[in-house]
């Protein structure tokens, strides 16, 4: 896998510590939680507010748990992920799929088929984060959401080499400039826990642009 040019960034930026095969890595399935409960409970409440009810929404880098709340109902919830036993052990997916972004960011799915997106403690692993975006952007409607939030959690021999390099506001400022590169809009940033009681939770919210 060859890293995207990132003109800002010099090469190494997308390195990881680990060049193992990831679905190697990711093959044990870790069916526990990479937030606290605090800290999931508040990107519930997050997803309540943001994420359309009846909805088709995308999973992005899931696992067992996707934080979504039990109160809402949604259309579909496809799931991705790394590991197919912890997506089989999540009630909320319709149907999930396993597949490295790293060595194929092309998502096999359709175009403008999503009314929301998410990407729960990931991103910080993507070598490829602007075709990632970009696929993103391209299965969802016009004016979707797509909420890509991180702690300070991670594994770090997988974790790329700028996301270890930085602390959280520039963990943030890092998401938005993925965002705003792969071409959304209104790219905001939401502070959920400041990591006072709990872990710390940064939201940042893209929408895909109109057509």
């Amino acid at each position: 896998m060859t890293a995207e040019p990132f003109p800002d960034f010099p090469p190494e930026a997308f390195a990881k510590q680990d060049n193992g095969d990831d679905l190697t890595f990711y093959a044990p399935p870790r069916l526990v939680t990479h937030i606290d409960e605090a800290a999931g409970a508040a990107l519930e409440s997050f997803y309540r507010r943001m994420l359309p009810q009846g909805g088709r929404l995308l999973d992005l880098m899931s696992s067992w748990v996707s934080h979504l709340p039990a109160d809402h109902a949604y259309a579909e919830v496809i799931g991705h992920g790394m590991n197919a036993a912890e997506l089989d052990a999540n009630p909320r997916l319709t149907r999930s799929f396993v597949q490295n972004l790293n060595h194929d960011p092309q998502l096999p799915l359709e175009a403008r088929m999503f009314d929301a997106a998410m990407a729960c403690v990931g991103v910080q692993y993507l070598q490829q984060p602007l075709a990632v975006f970009g696929e993103v952007r391209r299965v969802l409607v016009p004016g979707a959401p797509f909420i890509v939030s991180f702690s300070n959690r991670c594994f770090p021999s997988k974790a790329v080499a700028i996301w270890r390099a930085l602390d959280r506001g520039g963990h943030t400022a890092l998401v938005k400039l993925y965002l705003e590169r792969a071409g959304f809009t209104d790219v905001c940033a939401y502070s959920l826990m400041d990591g006072t009681v709990s872990d710390p939770l940064v939201a940042v919210v893209g929408h895909a642009p109109p057509l």
